[in-house]
């Protein structure tokens, strides 16, 4: 039997690990203290009830998730319908709104007698039909991004800044500025896809009860003694005919195949023998880093209650900056507390220091037009050198593409997800 060697026990390596296991002697590497990558959830006692609170993946939907979803079918775990809404609000002059229903659209009564507001509703209408025609036509320009969009189809700035390039940011963790750079193609694809196009017909959103985590055991069912915490691996070289990896303290250990379960830099980073073509590809698709917290300080939703959403970016003036956004677990999760749990990314100084439960850092895939050319080069590094490479980083950077990367992975060692 083969011995393979998957380092990284995210979504990617476990569902490498679940589907390899009866059929290859597998061993897992992971260099911190539990496994799981950004499937991250927390216990969080008060007034003596307990909530199990996500802090990285959170949310799928039954349209654009068909390999995770069964992948919880296949392991029997269950989902609970949540709702997904989205909501702006600007620290400089207080305007706000959440885009879920007429009440929240207006939850800021204001809005009503704003000539730029209606100005905005009628831009996303517009944007969201020219997006349609361009995917229905095919007609992508290369090396066309979204900033050249807007631009070229003249979207005022107050559109830009308060609808399309805050929701693409809260989605990939990245900044205004970066946002504009995303490929049209890449960006209207993924928009399509998720019904973001679309006022109605959009896909119903799930979370799993009590957290994320709760898929983890089952899924590792078979394997769990394969999987080796708390090892630093130095480095991987590769020969002919077979794998050797270093450690940090010196050890070394031989195996038939490598699967790299990781980032797309820590792959590039391990390898010491890397390739010319390994560099290039590997090298092209970076990471950013997102500080995450988990607190109970409202201040980071909408000044209305009304307008708070499952989703709340906190827009400022800094377009380099990373998005701020403030998921709102009570409502996306269902937790039934007169508590506010929230999960901010990159606000931290504004968060009351005692309402912090737990900080976290984590890493999200910049999606810009080199690196999404990058992703079409997976063909000629994967399976060569006895090297294969996973990760949600060749399709959209989410779970759904995490597990997609494993079953890809899996086809090559010929085992099908079935």
């Amino acid at each position: 039997m083969k011995k393979i060697a998957i380092i990284g026990t995210g979504v990617s390596g476990l569902t490498c690990g679940h589907l390899l296991h009866k059929h290859y002697d597998v061993t897992l590497f992971e260099k911190n203290n539990y496994i799981g990558g950004h499937t991250a959830t927390v216990d969080v006692k008060v007034d003596g009830i307990e909530h199990a609170i996500d802090t990285g993946f959170i949310v799928f939907n039954n349209r654009t998730y068909p390999y995770f979803e069964k992948l919880l079918a296949r392991i029997g775990v269950d989902k609970q319908e949540t709702e997904m809404s989205f909501s702006v609000h600007n620290d400089a002059t207080g305007f706000e709104y959440n885009g879920h229903t007429f009440t929240s659209l207006f939850a800021q009564r204001r809005n009503i007698f704003r000539p730029k507001f209606w100005r905005l509703l009628y831009d996303i209408v517009r944007f969201n039909k020219l997006c349609k025609t361009i995917h229905e036509q095919g007609s992508y320009k290369a090396d066309h991004s979204l900033g050249e969009l807007l631009s070229e189809h003249n979207f005022n700035d107050f559109f830009k800044y308060h609808y399309i390039l805050p929701m693409g940011a809260a989605i990939w963790s990245t900044s205004i500025k970066e946002m504009q750079n995303v490929g049209v193609e890449f960006f209207v694809k993924f928009f399509f896809n998720h019904g973001l196009l679309d006022v109605v017909n959009r896909p119903q959103w799930y979370v799993i009860p009590g957290g994320s985590r709760q898929y983890i055991n089952p899924l590792i069912r078979g394997f769990a003694d394969k999987i080796k915490l708390n090892t630093d691996i130095k480095s991987v070289t590769r020969a002919a005919d077979k794998v050797t990896i270093e450690f940090a303290n010196g050890e070394q250990s031989e195996f038939d195949k490598v699967i790299f379960a990781c980032h797309s830099n820590q792959a590039l980073a391990l390898l010491g023998d890397a390739s010319e073509q390994e560099k290039s590809v590997l090298g092209a698709i970076p990471y950013t880093e997102n500080s995450v917290v988990l607190h109970t300080d409202t201040n980071l939703l909408p000044d209305r209650k009304a307008a708070w959403a499952s989703w709340n970016y906190l827009l400022n003036n800094n377009t380099d900056k990373a998005a701020v956004v403030t998921y709102q677990m009570n409502i996306l999760q269902g937790l039934q507390s007169d508590t506010q749990f929230c999960v901010t990314l990159n606000h931290l100084q504004g968060i009351e220091k005692s309402k912090i439960l737990r900080e976290f850092t984590y890493h999200h895939p910049v999606f810009n037009q080199e690196s999404i050319a990058a992703q079409q080069q997976k063909h000629s590094i994967d399976g060569k050198n006895n090297s294969y490479f996973c990760g949600a980083y060749w399709y959209n950077g989410f779970h759904e593409d995490g597990v997609h990367s494993g079953v890809d992975v899996a086809k090559q060692f010929g085992v099908e997800f079935d």
